[in-house]
């Protein structure tokens, strides 16, 4: 959703950790020789903590709690990555349900910035959901883990299970710590370091996953000449639906849609007219003073407080929900049983989380707003993605307001790249899921485009079946097709 283990293990290594033996086995040899693995429980509940070398992280997790996944024989783990000095990253990972030794690995960030992955996980696209009201969650027959092996990631810390100091302030900062956590990941469980990788990602994940995917690759060709010691990330795919890219193209994406989209008119034609005025004289040009990634922290915080107070906050100040226009202002949409189950101590204590859970906390989220973050831009980043051939698919629910599809569909227009205005010309056409249409879309060489039909902010969540079979096409690093 967009939203306007260091110091925490030494009270109980010393006296419960037991060292692993001195011959490991198999895959356990690698892993042993790049870090040390040792054994303690806490809370009854025993864990595991890794101590990776080549980043000086501490991976710290519980075993197959029995939590949301409870299809047998699929492991799962959740814990900590200790990504520096009392930086404490939640991750909750999750083994396929087919083929888990070949499958390839994804990650997925929900956005804010400043929220919680497990809003993925447990509303979208992971193991479990809770149906017709139930307190407690069922198996998702649509999770992505039926393809790949999931690992959501709660960052930064603050977010969500994530504790201890938040030292990221923008989306670049972001990057390093979340590259971090992959790396120490590897060394704990070396068997998913060759499989393809897919970063996944929704909302303020315009900005994450770009830069992300950028950031990974710049340390790939860093690592292979030698200047950083780490493993190969080998990203084929980047997937992002209802994206915050660029805010010069989704500001002016407020105005139109909210007078022309194809559930409700918001507003007049004549506020229509007032509206686009008002950002093409007042809001655009501090977001052309705020351009890309570089400009100053006041210009871009500027542009920000200047369009949320003349644009984007008059326009949803309505009765609808601005993650699904269908749904009015004061009952959000889906329900939140989720928050409630997680913060239950018996699943706080299965799962091995040391923390309250907090879905989207201030602090992460003010610590962006000072930097301006949300006013950049991250449209030449993307292209930079696409230009190096990563499979990408740029998709939107169709009643989403905040990020919505006239803005999705407009900066997938604008990504630069060989097959540019092949792709900008070429038209939709239906998108079936086994001969029913579920949305409309368009693809060319590595890039696609996907608008969902009936379905808000959270795409998974209301259209399950096509979700995981567009998941699943770009996983396999092909281009999305009607089925």
């Amino acid at each position: 959703m967009l939203f306007k283990l260091s110091t925490a293990l030494c009270f109980v290594l010393p006296a419960l950790v037991a060292s692993l033996p001195s011959q490991p086995q198999g895959k356990d040899v690698e892993a042993h020789l790049r870090g040390k693995r040792s054994f303690y429980e806490h809370d009854g509940v025993a864990r595991t903590v890794f101590e990776h070398e080549a980043t000086g992280a501490t991976i710290d997790f519980v075993t197959n709690s029995g939590i949301c996944e409870t299809t047998v024989g699929v492991n799962q783990y959740s814990g900590y990555l200790s990504v520096g000095t009392n930086e404490n990253m939640w991750f909750w990972f999750f083994e396929a349900r087919n083929s888990p030794t070949t499958a390839p690995l994804a990650t997925w960030f929900n956005g804010g910035p400043g929220c919680s992955s497990m809003i993925g996980l447990f509303q979208e696209n992971g193991p479990c959901q809770f149906y017709n009201g139930a307190s407690t969650p069922s198996i998702n027959k649509y999770s992505f883990n039926e393809y790949a092996n999931m690992l959501y990631i709660d960052q930064p810390i603050g977010v969500g299970f994530s504790y201890g100091t938040d030292p990221v302030t923008s989306t670049v900062t972001a990057a390093p710590l979340v590259w971090t956590l992959i790396q120490a990941f590897y060394a704990q469980f070396p068997q998913y370091e060759s499989r393809d990788f897919g970063i996944f990602t929704e909302s303020y994940g315009g900005h994450y996953g770009p830069e992300f995917a950028s950031y990974f690759e710049s340390q790939n060709a860093a690592i292979e000449i030698g200047t950083v010691q780490g493993q190969n990330i080998s990203l084929i795919a980047l997937g992002i639906n209802n994206g915050w890219f660029d805010p010069v193209i989704q500001y002016k994406a407020y105005v139109d849609f909210s007078y022309n989209n194809t559930y409700k008119s918001l507003i007049s034609e004549s506020q229509h007219t007032t509206y686009t005025s008002t950002y093409t004289s007042k809001c655009l040009p501090l977001l052309q003073k705020c351009t890309t990634t570089t400009g100053s922290n006041s210009a871009c915080e500027t542009a920000d407080d200047i369009c949320y107070d003349d644009i984007e906050g008059p326009l949803s100040n309505a009765n609808f929900d601005v993650y699904d226009i269908r749904e009015p202002s004061n009952d959000p949409y889906p329900p939140e049983t989720y928050v409630t189950y997680l913060q239950s101590a018996a699943v706080v204590k299965a799962i091995g989380a040391l923390s309250t859970y907090a879905e989207c906390p201030n602090a992460p989220y003010e610590k962006f707003a000072a930097t301006g973050d949300d006013s950049r831009s991250f449209l030449s980043t993307l292209s930079t993605v696409v230009q190096s051939g990563i499979q990408t698919l740029i998709w939107a629910g169709d009643a989403d307001w905040i990020c919505n599809w006239f803005g999705g569909l407009a900066v997938a227009e604008a990504i630069t790249f060989s097959e540019s205005a092949a792709f900008k010309a070429a038209a939709v056409t239906n998108y079936n899921v086994n001969g029913v249409t579920g949305g409309t879309f368009k693809s060319v060489a590595n890039l696609s485009w996907l608008r969902v039909f009936g379905a808000g902010h959270e795409v998974p969540y209301y259209q399950p079946a096509l979700s995981l079979q567009a998941f699943t096409q770009t996983m396999q690093k092909k281009a999305i097709s009607a089925t």
